[in-house]
């Protein structure tokens, strides 16, 4: 192979494995989901297309044995290979935290720019989702709670984009059962 103009071969190796990956990003649009590509008019009365938004984060803790706990949100699932279309979804994962303590299990959502309203939550066995379905925002979590939690007795308010959900623990959920090994 002769050398290129850095007159490295390694490095001209290298510089085709960035433009292959580069190449990749021209067809980046298709792979998006159509509700996240729209068209605005600029001043000047060209067309741009805009993309967006695309939303990656995450938040890291210390959870209560010591070690770090993770939690991602939202619109790109982290890890995917392939289609962009399967890693990129319309509606966002806010950030969420949960706090449990003795007495009661409190989740904390991430909500910009909705109303209480647009607000729908719903438990299921041990499982807690919160979805916003409006045309300006879209947000989807599913969360599994630490402990089983009394639906009857939960308290919920939205106060500046945070919603705060509050569930009493089930008595007798404070832990498993212990079984002798024999």
């Amino acid at each position: 192979m002769p050398p290129g103009p850095w007159a490295f071969p390694d490095i001209d190796e290298l510089m085709k494995e960035m433009q292959k990956e580069f190449m990749k990003f021209e067809d980046i649009e298709k792979d998006i989901p159509k509700e996240l590509v729209r068209e605005r008019k600029a001043p000047d009365g060209s067309v741009r297309r805009e993309i967006g938004p695309i939303v990656y984060g995450y938040s890291m803790t210390i959870g209560p044995d010591g070690k770090p706990v993770v939690r991602e949100f939202g619109n790109v699932k982290r890890g995917i290979r392939g289609p962009m279309r399967e890693a990129i979804t319309e509606a966002r994962e806010p950030m969420v935290d949960v706090v449990d303590s003795d007495k009661e299990v409190r989740v904390i959502v991430e909500l910009p720019g909705v109303t209480k309203e647009d607000i729908e939550i719903t438990v299921e066995s041990q499982k807690l989702t919160v979805s916003v379905n409006t045309p300006q925002r879209k947000y989807h979590k599913v969360l599994d709670l630490p402990s089983s939690v009394l639906v009857e007795g939960s308290k919920s308010s939205f106060n500046n984009g945070i919603l705060e959900v509050i569930f009493p623990k089930k008595p007798g959920s404070q832990g498993g059962v212990r079984i002798k090994v024999e």
